[in-house]
């Protein structure tokens, strides 16, 4: 019997495949638990179409993050923070301070969890921050923290 996997089982095959299997496994155990379907013509259509929607959204999103990566590529902002007299800060710069100064100076939108940022930032200075833009894309910012005036 033929069937469409729904999940990733093992020993049969992975998800979005089309197997084929004896029918008293099919009926009696992968097609009750969820984790299978019959590979009817309506349903492998049906398979088709999310696959081509998949793929639509995935290239949507490269090309979304390509734009944000060229944008963010190399730019630099400013962040003026309360400093001691070693220059060592009254608290400390984290990744949400780092996407909301982005999003103030730049007016671009970046989600604070795809900021690399390894420890907060806790001395006046230049950095280096790593932006994931994508699944395998990062930009590079420049940050400035300043003394606040």
């Amino acid at each position: 019997m033929k069937i469409i996997l729904i999940k990733d089982i093992p020993e049969v095959g992975k998800k979005g495949e089309i197997k084929d299997v004896k029918p008293g496994y099919a009926r009696n155990y992968l097609i009750p638990t969820g984790a299978a379907m019959e590979a009817t013509p309506a349903n492998i259509a049906l398979l088709e179409r999310r696959e081509k929607q998949l793929a639509a959204k995935k290239e949507r999103d490269f090309s979304k993050a390509k734009e944000t990566k060229e944008l963010i590529q190399d730019e630099s902002i400013t962040i003026s923070a309360k400093a001691g007299q070693d220059e060592k800060l009254f608290g400390a710069i984290t990744s949400d301070n780092i996407a909301e100064a982005i999003l103030k100076q730049k007016n671009i939108e970046i989600d604070k969890h795809r900021i690399s940022l390894e420890q907060p930032i806790k001395k006046l200075g230049v950095y280096k921050i790593p932006i994931k833009t994508g699944e395998s894309l990062t930009a590079e910012i420049t940050v400035w923290v300043v003394r606040e005036q």
